[in-house]
């Protein structure tokens, strides 16, 4: 399997909403976008698959030395698949080392943390596994506008949030919770309420969560609308896949947001043929 084979294998299993924003992009930016999501996959995947600590922070460790390497002037050709499907695309795209070393870094609060006291410290996470990432992909779109940048960061906010919403019950079942505590605090939901995924709480449990929900759910559609608005006329084209992206995960938000308990017991997702809808719409239309 050749590393560009391995890396379109990663993007179409995880079955995530990015991929079908990567269709419409010509082959050259499809390969390169293919190839750095591919990348955060393997980082990510470190944290939700691997349980123990130890081996987790090695293998981060790991990562780091071979985004070095790959960087490093005269270095030996990168190990791993990804990275050996990304490094072609790193100089005609901007793409550094920081970006990639963010990229590890944001990951790395995983292993450091499960809390947040508050939403200014879980901006500073979501800047590192979200933020970075879409200005990484707002370069491998097309961007020529450097105002770009803060639209893409918005918007890599803006998507991180509704994964945040998306996997609540998730994420506290392995022990982290991502709501930021004084907001717990706010709408009297306890911590151990949501890693029992609201099992064998008192009657008042559902109006309490669905009320600390509906506050998530409205603060993440409008952070869309504000990375929308920062979004350069001149890059609306060259965009399009962020723009599909944001109409599949308001979409999302949308869903979820008519029944939010259901995100403690499963994953609430659109079908394949919703997303591919809600992408062609934007490409073809223009609509989000």
């Amino acid at each position: 399997m050749t590393p560009q084979d391995y890396v379109q294998q990663k993007a179409a299993a995880s079955g995530s909403s990015f991929y079908y924003a990567f269709l419409f992009l010509p082959a050259p930016r499809r390969a390169a976008i293919t190839a750095f999501y591919a990348f955060c996959r393997e980082i990510d995947d470190v944290v939700d698959e691997v349980s123990d600590p130890g081996v987790a922070q090695a293998k981060l460790n790991w990562w780091r030395q071979q985004v070095l390497q790959t960087y490093a002037p005269g270095g030996r050709a990168p190990e791993h698949p990804a990275l050996q499907a990304l490094q072609p695309h790193t100089a005609a795209y901007g793409i550094g080392a920081d970006h990639l070393l963010q990229v590890i870094d944001g990951c790395q609060m995983d292993l450091d943390q499960s809390r947040y006291l508050d939403y200014a410290n879980l901006q500073r996470y979501c800047h590192l596994v979200a933020g970075v990432v879409g200005e990484v992909a707002a370069r491998i779109f097309g961007q020529t506008d450097p105002a770009t940048t803060t639209y893409a960061h918005r918007l890599g906010l803006a998507f991180q949030l509704t994964n945040i919403v998306r996997d609540v019950g998730e994420d506290a079942v392995r022990g982290r919770i991502y709501l930021p505590v004084n907001e717990l605090q706010r709408f009297d939901v306890k911590a151990h309420e949501l890693i029992k995924r609201g099992r064998a709480s008192n009657a008042s449990f559902a109006p309490r969560f669905q009320a600390l929900m509906r506050f998530q759910i409205e603060r993440a559609l409008a952070t869309y609308d504000e990375a929308l608005a920062l979004l350069p006329a001149a890059d609306r084209r060259a965009q399009k896949p962020g723009l599909m992206m944001a109409s599949i995960y308001r979409t999302l938000l949308r869903e979820i947001a008519t029944d939010p308990q259901a995100v403690l017991t499963q994953r609430v997702s659109l079908t394949p043929l919703r997303k591919f809808w809600l992408a062609w719409k934007v490409q073809a239309l223009g609509r989000l």
